[in-house]
């Protein structure tokens, strides 16, 4: 069972950056596809961006050219930097480890972590 733990969530304004790291325990993040996913006050989980083993990405639409998911498998440690932030981007964001991808559909596993709280002010 890996143990996953989001930081580096914060408070910053509309058109500022942030980057938030999901650090795993109990198993080499290596071998996993990592996805982030956020959740928004009132609204479901949804997937932010993926990257696989090899380092191929995918994003959401909305946050195509703003946001990049990287992996440092020595840190065990992936990653998004988010850039141009919009007050809609306000969610707890919370990493996954061994999810996949099906039909253009990404299923996440049980594997998360307990998230981490970005509010993006106007």
């Amino acid at each position: 069972q890996v143990h996953l733990v989001e930081s580096g969530g914060g408070l910053v304004r509309a058109g500022g950056s942030l980057r938030v790291s999901c650090t795993a325990s109990g198993s080499t993040l290596s071998i996993f596809t990592m996805a982030w996913f956020r959740q928004a006050p009132g609204k479901q989980r949804e997937l932010v961006a993926t990257v696989n083993r090899g380092g191929s990405t995918n994003y959401v639409d909305s946050v195509k050219g703003r946001f990049t998911i990287s992996r440092d498998n020595a840190k065990n440690t992936v990653y998004l930097q988010m850039n141009s932030l919009k007050p809609e981007d306000t969610a707890v964001y919370y990493c996954n480890a061994g999810g996949a991808y099906s039909s253009g559909i990404y299923y996440p596993t049980a594997n998360w972590g307990q998230g981490t709280q970005v509010t993006v002010s106007p």
